[in-house]
């Protein structure tokens, strides 16, 4: 008797996954935290984003991701000879790569994904033509505008609501290139996942 409740439990658990994750497409709305370097002699900056990402499964596990999103914030560049210390500056990035699921519950599942792509920064459009702000004498304090590399690796928590719909949070390593210099920055996108294409 308990053997077959347990054969109708693991069952039931089978086809629940199989509902869950046969989708071949997923669509990721949300919203990111980073912290970001924008210039060489300044601190990290608070940088609020959109993300918007669209994956395309070719098994219940693997599938590659395409992902744009843009980060805004305000970076505090010290008191210097303009009236500017509080410039808003912004980025966007395009980037691709594979996502794996390595844990598949289901209620949850547990993912890490590679993206690598281009990133384009906007640093002096709100400094009233004084550009990166660059003191006489001193070195400029902000990354001049350029489009460059970027990269990230990201562990990606998914919670079901439906088989369809799930609440997304993946913390994340971000690399940029601004500067001819290497930026390593730290954050997380969060937001809601919808699966489609049976």
């Amino acid at each position: 008797m308990q053997s077959r409740i347990r054969a109708r439990r693991e069952a039931r658990r089978v086809q629940l996954i199989q509902d869950t994750y046969a989708h071949r497409y997923e669509i990721f709305i949300g919203a990111g935290y980073q912290r970001f370097i924008p210039g060489p002699v300044l601190q990290h900056t608070t940088m609020y984003a959109f993300d918007l990402a669209l994956t395309r499964y070719w098994s219940e596990r693997l599938g590659l991701t395409l992902d744009g999103r843009g980060n805004y914030g305000t970076s505090f560049v010290g008191l210097n000879f303009t009236s500017i210390t509080r410039p808003a500056i912004s980025t966007y990035d395009v980037m691709a790569g594979p996502v794996y699921r390595f844990k598949l519950r289901p209620k949850y599942s547990i993912a890490g994904r590679v993206m690598g792509g281009a990133a384009m920064g906007n640093f002096t459009g709100d400094t009233n033509r004084f550009g990166q702000i660059c003191p006489p004498g001193e070195q400029c304090r902000l990354y001049p505008d350029s489009t460059t590399y970027a990269f990230s690796a990201a562990i990606i928590g998914e919670a079901n609501v439906a088989p369809a719909l799930s609440l997304r949070l993946a913390p994340e390593f971000m690399g940029t290139g601004f500067g001819s210099t290497f930026q390593r920055d730290l954050g997380a996108t969060f937001g809601v996942v919808y699966r489609f294409g049976k």
